[in-house]
């Protein structure tokens, strides 16, 4: 028999030992229960949740576009383009604009082109999208939407229909600024100050087929994008939705902010296939300034073709890495040529701010301001040197000024060239044949091209340009370079030497 203050002590010691059980019991259950709502994707109770957020805090994203929208929406319109005396087969309202295959954006749009042939002259319609910058009725879309029109028809989000007029337009970058007069402050939107970051959210709004007022959405692709379209490309990619119609519509960030312009597509099967391209905010303000106080645009001109900085021709240039600018020719009586810029010459700086690329020198130089000078840091037959421009204002008829040759220099493995005296003005050497199974036919050289001169020596017979080849050989140079005159211009090309 157990003695009776024993028994309540094991009494207790039991109920101290299932106490313990049961809360570790309930410990166990609870942790299983809280493993088991993460496993099964079970809703947690709220405290949980609010504890775990309290202990390790997370970036909270909108789960929609909706608020954004609903402020911006109001700005967007479609823009209605009447032309007369149009070539056209399918001429109505949601057509595109006729464009030359000599137009810079030709080739993103051509797949829009009805086949079935060509019928008379007669008036067309071409819808597009923009977007008012200002309540007093500016608004900002396409150059290519407006181009050839002869009266605009803006329809806004709510239907009203304003007649627009055209305050001016700037082919180079493809934007035009219209104007319309309204009895009240009309809704606008304003355009981003700071740079989209590439995987951005991204809205776009426009009138794709003439279904105004449609919004899509994705993120920001890419940034830099040079399509082709003109000499100032620097193309925002974006793969939010954007079809024909969408061109001159705006894409905002979250904030509601406009990041760009919708300008054109790739698109191989004529729909979105998710690579979309828009002109930057940063570009757009700067023209949009100059098209509403003159009507047009005023660039810096400095009168050069300019070409790639290419590991070759780094490398008989001297320069350690393929940044800069080379001269391929200067036009005769323009700022370089009175600041003795020449062929050859490596425009390596502005002003001491490093010239990336040729693209980056035509950018930068369209920029900045006609009749100012400034200093161009150049590379000239291995020594450097700086030189003081003072830039003319780019000539409204030189589309692409400043623009490098579309012939890239390639490495001739085998001259297999025939070369005579030059005819006409007898400048330089003709070169009278290519072997067909040379690297200089496969990369383009044809018969009829000109050196004009070799390491920066003028040629006037072939002699010369043996004599050049042979000096540059015994200096143990491994290549050589040579301008070459094709149809009109000029571009340099590295020869190697070793193949003699």
């Amino acid at each position: 028999m157990v003695p009776a203050n024993v028994e309540d002590a094991m009494s207790n010691q039991n109920s101290s030992l299932l106490s313990r059980h049961r809360r570790a019991l309930l410990g166990a259950a609870a942790a299983l229960a809280l493993v088991g709502g993460f496993a099964a994707g079970s809703a947690l109770p709220v405290h949980a949740l609010s504890t775990a957020r309290a202990e390790a805090p997370v970036s909270i994203r909108p789960t929609g576009f909706a608020d954004v929208v609903a402020r911006v929406k109001p700005a967007v319109v479609a823009v209605i383009v009447q032309r007369d005396n149009v070539q056209n087969s399918s001429a109505d309202a949601n057509d595109i604009p006729e464009l030359s295959p000599d137009h810079p954006l030709y080739r993103y749009f051509r797949q829009f082109r009805d086949e079935r042939g060509q019928q008379a002259p007669r008036p067309s319609a071409a819808q597009g999208s923009g977007f008012f910058i200002t309540n007093d009725g500016y608004l900002l879309t396409n150059n290519h939407v407006v181009e050839g029109g002869s009266a605009y028809k803006i329809i806004t989000d709510d239907g009203q229909k304003l007649n627009g007029k055209l305050v001016g337009r700037d082919p180079r970058t493809d934007l035009a600024l219209l104007k319309v007069d309204a009895d009240k402050p009309l809704p606008f939107v304003n355009f981003a100050s700071a740079q989209p970051r590439i995987g951005d959210w991204v809205v776009a709004i426009g009138n794709p087929f003439g279904l105004g007022g449609t919004v899509t959405a994705g993120i920001l692709s890419a940034r830099g994008r040079d399509i082709g379209a003109g000499p100032y490309d620097d193309f925002l990619q974006i793969d939010a939705p954007v079809n024909r119609g969408n061109s001159g519509g705006p894409t905002f960030n979250l904030d509601g902010d406009v990041i760009g312009i919708n300008t054109a597509i790739y698109s191989p099967s004529g729909g979105s296939v998710g690579i979309g391209f828009a002109i930057p905010a940063t570009l757009a303000q700067t023209v949009v300034a100059q098209l509403r106080k003159d009507g047009t645009v005023v660039r810096g001109w400095l009168g050069v073709q300019i070409q790639p900085v290419t590991d070759e021709i780094a490398a008989s240039l001297g320069l350690s890495a393929t940044t800069g600018a080379l001269v391929a020719d200067v036009q005769p009586s323009s700022p370089a040529a009175r600041a003795g810029v020449k062929p050859g010459d490596a425009i390596l700086a502005i002003d001491g701010e490093a010239v990336h690329d040729s693209r980056d020198l035509q950018r930068r130089v369209a920029a900045l301001l006609p009749g100012t000078s400034y200093k161009l840091d150049i590379q000239r037959r291995g020594q450097k040197s700086t030189l003081t421009v003072n830039l003319g204002k780019l000539p409204g008829d030189q589309e692409r000024a400043d623009a490098p040759d579309e012939r890239s220099p390639a490495t001739l493995g085998s001259l297999g060239l025939t070369l005579s005296p030059a005819t006409g003005e007898g400048k330089g050497v003709t070169i009278a044949a290519v072997d067909p199974r040379g690297v200089a036919a496969a990369k383009g050289i044809k018969a009829g091209d000109i050196i004009l001169d070799i390491a920066g020596e003028p040629v006037a017979k072939p002699a010369d340009v043996q004599a050049k080849l042979a000096d540059a050989r015994s200096n143990g140079q491994k290549s050589v370079l040579a301008r070459i005159q094709s149809k009109g211009r000029s571009i340099f090309v590295p020869l190697p030497l070793q193949q003699g």
